[in-house]
């Protein structure tokens, strides 16, 4: 049996029990507690949080300095090297030499090259022009053949002509702004495919209205000349601008000459030997510019760039451009040198769309020649724009390295003054020889102060050029 007696101490009471004390919870927040120990690692969190931050942040500024580094050592290069491509453009080399400082623009034209970007550009920007031309004037040389089958007035045939003009006085104020924001090369493409529709329609005209109708959306065809003369000053210096603009604006106004040969010489006389009726010619053959227009308009966008660097599109991501505002690329366009501009161009390109209006009613009506013949005619009147424009252009950017802006200016008031001159002459021509002849004259005149006025428009503003070019076109249609 088990002892219970209590243990009794020697020489003393026995010891009676302690109660047992619960243990003592240390308050909140004092040494040594697990709150401590929370704490303690939140901190350390944050710690680590803030070093791992500033380590991200050191180390994007180490990117951002190689970076940078890296495009200094490459402009260096280009310094050295006029044929390299700046780090942000797409392409490593160009094939002309090329101003860095300006967007890579060319210093330098090489008419026989047709490598991208710089001189892809220019020959598509020409190219585009001419078929733009060549639809927008379609129906011209067959104009006599359209009033004598709808039984037509004069005054009704020159309202058709004026509301051909009245689209691309209008669009081209606004393709102006356009190209500054979006580049030149997708609204070509956009006006041919547009401007080709209404102009395989002018088989369907039956009526005075009717004509005046489908040449009025035939008229977008002409807003096309203020991407032709942004393009060039796009891809070329402002130095050689004038050249450049001359050769696009001149070879491309080539094409209103050529549709007075194509159209009035070639497929009419063919198309009415075959139907043997000169109705259902003009009412079929004006389907074939419009296919030929509608066809490059589609291929065109794939060939070429907005810019020296790339599209325009691009160019904005990577940072190589601002995006510009169109209205406020219309608001700093339109200067007091603009509006001068407007109407010297209003002087010589309005009188050159006259005479693509009516030199085969000329023509047939004073000296009674056949369509074909007059059409002939107008063909050479508009051929002076092989050379003259360019000429224009190139005297232009000569006497600018000569004399300054002043020699610019000069040459435009003395051609406008010859060009004026001659006209009168043109007037009071009785034969058909001497009419001819003055028309050869004041046409070289008309052409080339074309081409010496916009030479100076890449120097009203440099960074609303396409503004400032569809404004100062604008006026050669309200001429």
């Amino acid at each position: 049996m088990a002892d219970t007696t209590a243990e009794i101490p020697v020489g003393g009471e026995p010891q009676q029990p302690q109660p047992q004390q619960p243990p003592q919870q240390e308050p909140y927040g004092a040494p040594g507690g697990d709150d401590e120990n929370n704490n303690n690692n939140n901190m350390n969190n944050i710690d680590n949080t803030t070093g791992s931050g500033q380590y991200r942040v050191e180390l994007q500024l180490e990117n951002l300095e190689a970076e940078a580094n890296r495009i200094r050592e490459e402009y260096d290069l280009c310094a050295h090297d006029p044929y390299r491509a700046s780090p942000e453009s797409k392409y490593e080399r160009y094939d002309v030499t090329v101003d860095h400082e300006h967007g890579d623009r060319a210093t330098e034209i090489k008419i026989l090259s047709f490598k991208r970007p710089h001189m892809r550009a220019l020959h598509c920007a020409w190219i585009s022009f001419f078929f733009a031309f060549m639809i927008w004037f379609a129906p011209a040389p067959l104009l006599k053949e359209i009033q004598d089958t709808l039984g037509l007035s004069k005054k009704e045939v020159w309202t058709s002509a004026i509301t051909n003009d009245c689209t691309a006085i209008f669009l081209r104020m606004v393709m102006g702004p356009v190209c500054d924001a979006y580049g030149a090369r997708i609204p070509m493409a956009a006006v041919l495919l547009l401007g080709a529709i209404p102009t395989s329609m002018v088989g369907l005209v039956n009526s005075a209205t009717g004509l005046a109708v489908i040449r009025l959306f035939i008229g977008i065809a002409g807003s096309s000349f203020v991407m032709s003369q942004f393009w060039p000053s796009r891809m070329f210096s402002r130095e050689i601008a004038g050249t450049a603009n001359g050769l696009v604006g001149g070879w491309g106004n080539l094409g209103g000459a050529f549709t007075q040969l194509f159209m009035g010489t070639i497929l009419f006389p063919t198309f009415r030997d075959y139907y043997d009726d000169s109705e259902k010619a003009w009412r079929v053959i004006c389907v074939i510019p419009a296919a030929i227009a509608f066809t490059w308009g589609c291929i065109m966008p794939f060939l070429s760039d907005d810019a020296p660097m790339g599209n325009y599109r691009d160019m904005k991501k990577n940072g190589a451009m601002d995006r510009v505002f169109m209205t406020t690329s219309l608001r700093s366009g339109a200067t007091l040198n603009t509006w001068i501009l407007y109407i010297q161009y209003a002087c010589s390109f309005g009188v050159e769309l006259v005479m693509n209006n009516a030199a085969v009613l000329y023509y047939t009506s004073e000296f009674g020649l056949s369509t074909e013949d007059a059409a002939a005619l107008g063909f050479i009147y508009g051929s002076m724009n092989i050379f003259a424009r360019v000429l224009g252009g190139l005297f232009s950017d000569r006497l600018n390295l000569n004399v300054g802006m002043r020699g610019r200016l000069w040459l435009q008031l003395i051609l406008l003054v010859c060009e004026g001159t001659t006209i009168i002459v043109f007037a009071f021509a009785n034969t058909l020889s001497g009419a001819v002849v003055t028309m050869c004259i004041f046409s070289i005149f008309t052409q080339a102060a074309e081409g010496a006025i916009y030479g100076v428009v890449p120097y009203v503003s440099k960074l609303y050029t396409g503004s400032v070019a569809g404004l100062v076109g604008s006026g050669g249609n309200a001429g």
